[in-house]
């Protein structure tokens, strides 16, 4: 079955289910809160009670990749089936492998993640542009073809990150906003958002960039990161009907009770809304 392009299937879930995005970062000082092991049990019990807790009611899942690969393929087993229970409850996916390079390698890249006949198919991926935005090409057309959905790193939310996205190319923009540029020519004319994201901080204060990419601004660092709803006005502008913002600790942090997850959730969904409609 021939998906809907990711943007519009990201609008709908937002419209209906509300616009935030829930991270799934099993670290093993998470782990050790909910009183699990930092083993493969304690990452199994962590990530299924996430997702039946959450699945069914949030817009957007996104599982920190990195904190499953660090158990080797029996890591992996957990996260392939988390990304086919949660996409099952329909949550919308969202990896987090932050992927960049060249090639028949970011082919390989895009493979994994983007091709609907793997097992670690999601319905978007994270990719750094940092070696051109032209080395995404495979991730860009990939996604396309299976309707799924990419966010593309411009002004991230740890302070280092300005020492790359703040710099000057040679034609006086930044190089977030020369970023930000390529990904509006991308979603040109799509309805009623296009399929490929910026990855923006809630946390920047004043984002200093032309955000009007019509497409989705996924924004890290709601919760614990010190930002919060009421600052997404501030720092998307108007934008900020386009944003998902992203909590993983805020929400995680109340587990391992279910009732308590998707209180959290809720809270922060809620919270999200008014701020936006404030706007």
């Amino acid at each position: 079955m021939t998906l809907a392009p990711f943007g519009a299937r990201l609008r709908h879930a937002m419209d209906t289910r509300g616009p935030l995005c829930v991270g799934i970062d099993p670290h093993a000082s998470l782990l050790a809160s909910w009183g699990l092991n930092d083993d493969i049990a304690g990452l199994e019990r962590f990530t299924r009670t996430v997702v039946d807790a959450l699945a069914d009611r949030v817009a957007v899942l996104k599982p920190q990749s990195a904190f499953f690969e660090r158990f080797g393929s029996r890591g992996i087993a957990v996260l392939e089936k988390a990304v086919e229970e949660a996409r099952a409850a329909g949550a919308l996916v969202l990896m987090d492998a932050k992927r960049g390079d060249i090639g028949s390698t970011m082919g390989a890249y895009a493979a994994a993640y983007l091709d609907k006949d793997s097992p670690l198919f999601s319905d978007a991926v994270t990719v750094s542009p940092y070696l051109g935005f032209g080395s995404l090409r495979p991730a860009l057309d990939a996604a396309a073809i299976s309707g799924a959905g990419v966010f593309v790193l411009a002004l991230t939310s740890n302070p280092e990150g300005a020492e790359v996205q703040r710099a000057t190319a040679a034609d006086g923009r930044s190089l977030a906003q020369l970023m930000l540029d390529h990904m509006a020519a991308e979603n040109a004319g799509a309805t009623p958002l296009g399929s490929v994201g910026a990855v923006v901080g809630a946390t920047l204060g004043d984002a200093g960039a032309d955000l009007s990419i019509n497409g989705p601004l996924l924004a890290p660092g709601i919760g614990a990161q010190g930002a919060t709803p009421a600052d997404l006005p501030r720092v998307f502008g108007a934008a900020v009907g386009n944003v998902v913002p992203s909590v993983s600790r805020g929400v995680l942090c109340h587990g391992p009770d279910a009732s308590g997850l998707r209180e959290a959730a809720g809270r922060f969904a809620d919270e999200v809304r008014a701020a936006v409609s404030e706007d």
